[in-house]
């Protein structure tokens, strides 16, 4: 039976389709995310926390879900909307369908609207505060309550997502990767450097990638203090990505300014943008961000392009960069600082997602780099 739903956006926009997955309302900053596969790496990445995903690619669900390519424990976006919910999945490795997947995770989701319509209007308009529901279809009172709704700029919500105690980490890239990084002749541990993981909201796939690497890799929550850190003797300092405002993160900061020139860091999206912040530049919120597997970004130091995985709404304000600070990466479709490093310390960040899976895997060398110099 068809379940009608509906999407309410603050300009009083409505959107009306048929709802997939859970039953309910949500609020949350809809945003538009290009890539044509990885849905499920999508779904599960906690950057996604407290957003309203729409894809652009017309039908999603096609190759189902399975237990393997997930991100994280559990979904944690806000809402899903496509053009198209495939019904019908097809992979052997697939274990289910999409709309079970949304179901099983309480995750409204919308399909049947022009989704063209909608990442036009953000594209024009800048991401907006919205209400996704299904029980819930009164246009006046959807319009109001995503007006009334809180919007991402100063809050935290990393502490929404973060683990609440420390890990061993202990899980593998798959077979076809480590195949990869093996043939390149890349960097590896002597099976007993420490990488500790800062983890904001981290996806999954970047304790895999030190893990292959030959890393003993330690996972702590992001509010674990610079001291606290250092007793563990790390060889390298990794700041994982995660979602939302990064400067209401004041804790992370001061870890962060702590720990530069004590241990080599390595920070990826808002690990990047804290760690600028803790050398004293700002961050400013981008009109619709950046979210995609199709993102070019120019390397400074080498001159070559690389198509990459980004996911991010904040970036970090060039005019306010320190002397300290170096810019490393540049986004070509804005312009934008997209890599930093620190100049007097081995330190430095990207805003894009070298781990990303299921691709591209152009940036795979910035955990060799880190490699190189944790294994000295």
């Amino acid at each position: 039976m068809t379940r009608i739903a509906k999407l309410a956006l603050e300009d009083g926009t409505v959107y009306t389709g048929e709802g997939f997955g859970a039953d309910g309302e949500i609020n949350g900053e809809v945003v538009f995310n290009t890539s044509m596969t990885g849905y499920q790496e999508i779904l599960t990445d906690p950057s996604y926390h407290g957003q309203i995903v729409t894809m652009t690619y017309p039908e999603i669900g096609n190759y189902g879900v399975n237990s393997i390519d997930i991100e994280h424990e559990k979904p944690s976006l806000s809402g899903f909307i496509v053009r198209e919910e495939s019904r019908i999945y097809s992979n052997y490795r697939a274990e289910g369908g999409l709309s079970a997947y949304l179901q099983q995770h309480g995750i409204v989701g919308l399909a049947g609207i022009d989704t063209r319509a909608l990442v036009r209007r953000i594209r024009e308009q800048g991401a907006m505060r919205g209400i996704l529901s299904s029980t819930d279809l009164d246009d006046a009172s959807l319009v109001e309550k995503a007006k009334n709704s809180p919007g991402l700029v100063g809050r935290d919500l990393v502490r929404e997502v973060m683990p609440t105690q420390s890990r061993q980490w202990d899980h593998r890239l798959d077979d076809w990767t480590e195949t990869e990084i093996a043939r390149r002749g890349n960097p590896a541990g002597a099976g007993n450097t420490k990488v500790v993981c800062m983890d904001f909201g981290m996806k999954w796939n970047i304790p895999r990638h030190f893990i292959s690497r030959g890393n003993l890799v330690t996972v702590v929550p992001g509010d674990t203090s610079a001291d606290e850190i250092l007793k563990l003797q790390p060889d390298g300092v990794f700041l994982s990505n995660g979602p939302g405002d990064p400067e209401p993160l004041d804790y992370a900061q001061k870890t962060i300014a702590a720990l530069i020139g004590k241990t080599p860091i390595f920070g990826i999206c808002l690990g990047h943008q804290l760690l600028s912040l803790a050398c004293g530049a700002k961050t400013f919120k981008l009109k619709f961000g950046h979210r995609g597997a199709n993102q070019p970004v120019l390397d400074l130091q080498t001159g070559k392009v690389e198509i990459t995985t980004q996911n991010h709404g904040f970036a970090v304000e060039e005019e306010s960069l320190p002397d300290c600070l170096e810019i490393t990466h540049r986004n070509l479709n804005d312009d934008t600082i997209a890599g930093v490093r620190h100049r007097e310390s081995k330190a430095f960040g990207v805003q894009h997602h070298p781990e990303a899976s299921s691709g591209p895997h152009d940036s795979h060398y910035l955990f060799d780099r880190f490699q190189s110099v944790i294994a000295k």
